[in-house]
């Protein structure tokens, strides 16, 4: 953009002098010698005062050179000049968002169409909603954006925090509002007052969902395996058709030593949401201590189909190695094997 401007100055009545100093700004700027060229913009400014385009030259490599505040004035010039300049809003916009003045930038970023720094701006100014529409629809075309991905969790959480905000303080004795604050409290490691808060939940109404599902979670954290399959058992009978409770009732009982109603509760999970990569390992797990070997073979070679990468994939290819072993097939195992140590970059393993 900053070599379009330029060029389009030497289609206009400049002097020679403005001209040439144009060209030694475009030179310094290719080379990146930023501060050179702030100069010699800034001597066109002088020298063509009502020309739009050499104020967004000066702003553009301002802005470039990291001074929001500086390249404020120069663009405002170029828009008071030419408010349809092209690019100079998006430009002033990032400028004087930069600088924290986020008010003044957010009617300059909406009339540039900008998302990405519209949701930013939104952000800054506590419009969440705005900002978390915004900041997605950016990320649809940045998607590896780190910036973008900060600014959508701080929207997305400071939304969350105001929606629970508003919850305790309207409703402070209604169930969710005690189990808001049962989780703050988990988050925190504060176990016995989550515990209080989670039971002070299910004594107002014990059949809201969700709620067994975070005690059961809770109680696996103490570690309590009999209250977390009861809470896990509770939330199942609330929600027959969800997959996550099944699972977490299924992976208790797995820990429990409680095999066949291991293999049971977690092929349902695996049935009302299928390929879920925790679930097919935990199932994988179930059977094959419950003799199914073909079956647990099937479910880890489902999940390492699915989630190539991960450290569930690296289980799945351990198992899957030990299961091999067994059978006395040394090619398949030493190949997961491999497959296990290229994913946690471990070096050769000795069997014991």
């Amino acid at each position: 953009m900053l070599a379009l401007f330029a060029l389009g100055l030497l289609f206009q009545t400049l002097s020679p002098e403005a001209v040439q100093h144009v060209k030694q700004g475009l030179a310094a700027k290719q080379e990146g010698h930023l501060d050179k060229a702030i100069v010699e913009f800034r001597k066109v400014t002088e020298l063509a005062p009502d020309l739009p385009a050499a104020y967004v030259n000066l702003g553009a490599a301002l802005l470039e050179n990291r001074q929001y505040s500086d390249a404020i004035a120069p663009l405002k010039k170029a828009l008071s000049l030419n408010a349809g300049l092209t690019g100079a809003d998006q430009m002033l916009g990032y400028a004087l968002l930069s600088a924290g003045y986020t008010a003044e930038a957010l009617p300059h970023l909406e009339k540039a169409g900008d998302p990405g720094a519209l949701g930013i701006a939104q952000l800054k100014l506590g419009r969440f909603q705005e900002a978390i529409q915004n900041l997605n629809a950016a990320l649809e075309k940045r998607p590896n954006d780190p910036d973008l991905l900060y600014y959508l969790g701080q929207a997305s959480g400071l939304l969350s925090k105001r929606a629970f905000d508003l919850l305790e303080s309207r409703y402070p004795d209604s169930a969710r509002a005690h189990q808001s604050l049962a989780e703050n409290y988990v988050a925190l490691r504060k176990l016995p007052d989550a515990e209080r808060e989670f039971l002070a939940a299910e004594k107002v109404n014990p059949n809201i969902a969700g709620l067994h599902l975070a005690m059961g979670e809770m109680y696996l954290m103490v570690p309590n395996l009999e209250k977390a399959e009861s809470e896990f058992r509770a939330e199942t009978k609330l929600e027959p058709g969800g997959a996550e409770p099944s699972f977490r009732l299924g992976d208790v009982l797995l820990r429990e030593g409680r095999i066949k109603e291991a293999v049971t509760e977690l092929s349902r999970s695996n049935q009302l949401r299928p390929d879920m990569p925790e679930t097919l390992y935990a199932l994988g797990k179930s059977q094959s201590l419950n003799g199914n070997i073909t079956d647990a073979e099937k479910s880890w070679q489902r999940l390492i189909e699915i989630d190539k990468a991960s450290d569930l994939a690296a289980q799945a290819h351990f198992s899957l190695a030990a299961l091999y072993r067994k059978q006395g097939k040394q090619t398949e195992a030493a190949r997961e094997m491999s497959e296990y140590q290229s994913l946690t970059h471990h070096g050769p393993l000795t069997d014991k």
